[in-house]
């Protein structure tokens, strides 16, 4: 992809596209800025872009901004900084949803919509028979897994409950909807997994 403008790009998986971009630019003349796990972008961050935009450059200058979610704070604090850049600067803003992007900052930046639909499939975890024994091994299994890789394992797990005509009560139902919610807060993955499967082991 040709960045001849500030962009934002929707992409699956933020950490691996911004290596893939980064790869395809010129080396000495790009900056990645971005939290170490890739998930909120605040405030720190902002002003670490604010300082690289402001250092001038003979030659193009390419800035990427990269996280799942954008603090309100951090985008208000670079939101003259991308409607006007210094001469030679490209911004590329990188995240999960366009949700995440202020409309102030949305309406002015081309947008990108570079997501792919990925086929989940179902998990080896045999959910119908579950006991202690699998519900251990399968926690050790994935406990050192990444945010993105949990989520994709419990969507899994529930098309292994559908495709097996598992019948779950609300309250197990909304033990899945919680532990989504706890990847996003970044809970680790052997907590959210026990919690999970002692829940459906509760049938």
């Amino acid at each position: 992809m040709i960045f001849n403008t500030s962009s934002i790009l929707i992409v699956n998986d933020v950490e691996e596209k911004s290596k893939e971009i980064i790869s395809s630019l010129p080396l000495h003349s790009t900056r990645l800025i971005a939290p170490e796990d890739y998930e909120n972008f605040l405030i720190t961050q902002a002003k670490l872009a604010l300082k690289e935009a402001y250092i001038s450059v003979a030659t193009t200058k390419y800035i990427i901004l990269c996280a799942a979610r954008f603090s309100t704070d951090a985008q208000n604090a670079l939101l003259k900084v991308l409607e006007e850049p210094p001469k030679n600067i490209i911004f590329i803003i990188l995240t999960n949803s366009k949700t995440t992007i202020l409309p102030t900052i949305f309406s002015r930046l081309q947008t990108h919509y570079l997501i792919k639909k990925e086929l989940i499939e179902p998990c080896s975890l045999d959910i119908a028979n579950l006991s202690l024994d699998s519900l251990y091994e399968f926690v050790k299994q994935n406990q050192r897994i990444s945010k993105l890789e949990l989520k994709k394992l419990i969507e899994s797990m529930m098309i292994n409950v559908k495709n097996d005509n598992i019948k779950l009560s609300k309250d197990q139902l909304d033990a899945f909807s919680r532990a989504i919610q706890l990847c996003d807060l970044n809970s680790r993955p052997n907590t959210i997994l026990t919690t999970l499967l002692l829940n459906l082991m509760d049938k």
